[in-house]
C-alpha cells in the first residue's frame, strides 16, 4: 500500500512540473528538448512578461567556429524560446523567427551537400532547425546568398522557407514589429 501511494505521489510529482529545469511553468515541457532556459536570477527587475507579445528575429549570419558545432545563434534563438515558456509566456505570445544569410548560410544545407562541402562531416544544425521548426520559429534563407553559395535550392532543408534577399526579409519583418538580435 505505501509504495502504491509513493508511486502515486511521485507520479504526480512529476506531472506537476517538479521535474527539473527542463520543464516549463505548469509542468509543461520545454519547446525545444535538451536547450537550458535561462537561468533564474533572483530579484531580476526585467523578465519577461506573460501578457506581452514577444515578436524576435533571430539574424544568423555568421558561421560557427568550427563546421562541426551548433551555429550559436540557433542555439540562442532555443534558449530564448525556452526562457519564455519556462516562465510562463503562452505560445500564441511567442513570435520567433531566424534569418540566415551571410557566413550562416551553409547551416540550411540538407545532410547529404552538407557533407559534400565539408569532408564528411554532418551538418550539426539538422536536430535544433527541426525542433525550431516543429515549435513554430519561422526559419527563413537569404536567397541572393543561396546564390552565391551556389547552393540548389533542393538541397535547402525543408524546414527553411526561401526569401528573395535577407535584407528584404530582415526590413519587412521590422516593419511588423519584430525586433532583431544579432547580425
Amino acid at each position: 500500500m505505501k509504495k502504491a501511494i509513493l508511486g502515486i505521489g511521485l507520479t504526480l510529482a512529476l506531472l506537476c512540473g517538479m521535474s527539473g529545469p527542463s520543464s516549463a511553468q505548469g509542468g509543461q515541457a520545454l519547446p525545444i528538448p535538451g536547450v537550458d532556459p535561462a537561468r533564474d536570477v533572483p530579484n531580476a527587475k526585467e523578465v519577461p512578461d506573460a501578457k506581452t507579445e514577444y515578436k524576435v528575429l533571430f539574424d544568423v549570419a555568421n558561421a560557427p567556429g568550427k563546421p562541426t558545432d551548433v551555429n550559436p545563434m540557433l542555439q540562442a534563438t532555443a534558449r530564448y524560446l525556452n526562457t519564455l515558456a519556462k516562465v510562463g509566456v503562452p505560445a500564441d505570445h511567442r513570435k520567433i523567427a531566424v534569418i540566415f544569410h551571410q557566413g550562416g548560410t551553409p547551416a540550411i544545407l540538407k545532410n547529404d551537400e552538407f557533407k559534400k562541402r565539408n569532408n564528411g562531416q554532418d551538418n550539426p544544425n539538422i536536430a535544433i532547425i527541426q525542433a525550431l521548426k516543429k515549435a513554430g520559429v519561422e526559419l527563413h534563407v537569404c536567397g541572393q546568398a543561396v546564390l552565391a553559395s551556389k547552393i540548389d535550392p533542393k538541397d535547402i532543408q525543408p524546414e527553411i522557407q526561401l526569401d528573395l534577399w535577407a535584407l528584404t526579409t530582415i526590413i519587412n519583418m521590422e516593419l511588423r514589429g519584430y525586433v532583431r538580435i544579432g547580425g
